[in-house]
């Protein structure tokens, strides 16, 4: 079994894009949730599907977007009513290099009290103390079992069981270079839906959902509303709410992209309900680190704290950054950039999407 964690881990990272340091978003990928013969969520009175909301709010983010930047490429794993496997939903986002996957989703539970929005990123649960195994766990369970559908699931899915918890601890392993990226892009559609045709902010979280498992790129799973809430279901079942909607999401767009394309460096600080900082968040060397000019290379970040010694360092120790509550990994650690660079190719034959960093008393910034 640990052998078969490595190796997911290592050929998820062979995925990345080593490319050059300056980055553009040219590409994204906007999946509509479920379809085909799989409906997703359906209302009580059984006459609106979660499939037919998903495309349509997807097919308009798309049109805005087009509008909006012609430059971009705008894919959509499904522009009709078609049935889309788990795993092929992230294959067309990484076939097609996006630089940004959408999976837009509408939520249901058997209460109707519950409302809102939230926003999801693969990974642990990103609320210290908070059992993976227990918050978000109904719909994790929900979304992920969409694979029942799909025949001989065990072997696509290397054995994942969507009605065993023991199936999530590999997804909580795969938190590579793109989750700040993700955390970012969360946090701003979080914030761009406030105050839209669904009031309640859920916040954004951090959750094992397959569909995000093996994407090659910055992804966020989008939980719109409920349909099991009357309010909410009105509000989906309005036409121009959907556009309101999808104008949210597209001002959420707008904003990550002019971000994206402006630096490598995306720095959040990730609360329910709370701002992204204007300003990147100051970044805070490990205990024991001596002041002056040092160069390295960024392998990943994530939110957890790991030790040193972790099997994910693949034999280097690494020197950790904190930046808000993420902890960055950087190895090979020189005194200048020449020798640190002279690592690089090396590196990136473990890790792809490794970049070189200069690190200046408490800041770490991106070598251009």
């Amino acid at each position: 079994m640990k052998r078969t964690i490595y190796l997911l881990i290592t050929v998820l990272l062979t995925c990345f894009s080593a490319g050059g340091q300056t980055l553009k978003l040219a590409t994204v990928c906007i999946d509509p949730g479920h379809g085909g013969k799989d409906p997703g969520c359906v209302s009580k009175d059984g006459k609106t599907y979660e499939k037919t909301l998903t495309l349509d709010i997807s097919k308009r983010l798309a049109e805005k977007i087009n509008a909006g930047y012609p430059g971009v490429k705008v894919v959509l794993t499904r522009d009709s009513d078609k049935t889309l496997s788990v795993g092929a939903r992230p294959a067309i986002a990484n076939k097609v290099g996006a630089d940004l996957f959408i999976s837009i989703h509408i939520n249901s539970v058997p209460k109707t009290t519950p409302s809102g929005y939230s926003v999801h990123v693969l990974g642990q649960s990103s609320q210290k103390d908070r059992d993976l195994f227990a918050y978000n766990m109904d719909i994790c369970k929900r979304e992920n079992s969409v694979i029942l559908l799909e025949d001989d699931y065990t072997t696509t899915y290397q054995g994942f069981d969507p009605n065993d918890p023991e199936s999530f601890i590999f997804l909580q392993l795969m938190q590579n270079s793109n989750l700040e990226q993700s955390l970012a892009f969360a946090q701003l559609v979080a914030d761009k839906m406030k105050g839209g045709p669904i009031p309640t902010n859920r916040g954004v979280s951090q959750d094992p959902f397959l569909v995000l498992w093996k994407t090659a790129m910055p992804a966020v799973l989008i939980e719109i509303g409920f349909l099991s809430n009357s309010n909410d279901l009105t509000a989906l079942k309005s036409p121009a709410n959907r556009d309101k909607i999808a104008t949210r999401l597209f001002n959420a767009f707008k904003e990550y992209k002019s971000r994206y394309d402006g630096s490598l460096s995306l720095d959040v600080e990730v609360e329910d309900g709370g701002q992204a900082p204007e300003k990147p968040t100051q970044e805070v060397k490990d205990p024991g680190t001596q002041g002056g000019v040092e160069y390295g290379i960024q392998i990943f970040a994530g939110s957890k704290l790991l030790d040193k010694k972790d099997k994910s360092f693949m034999g280097y120790e690494p020197r950790i950054v904190k930046s808000g509550k993420l902890y960055k990994y950087v190895i090979a650690v020189e005194p200048s950039v020449e020798e640190s660079k002279a690592h690089l190719s090396k590196v990136r034959k473990k890790y792809p999407d490794s970049f070189l960093v200069k690190i200046e008393g408490e800041t770490v910034s991106i070598v251009k």
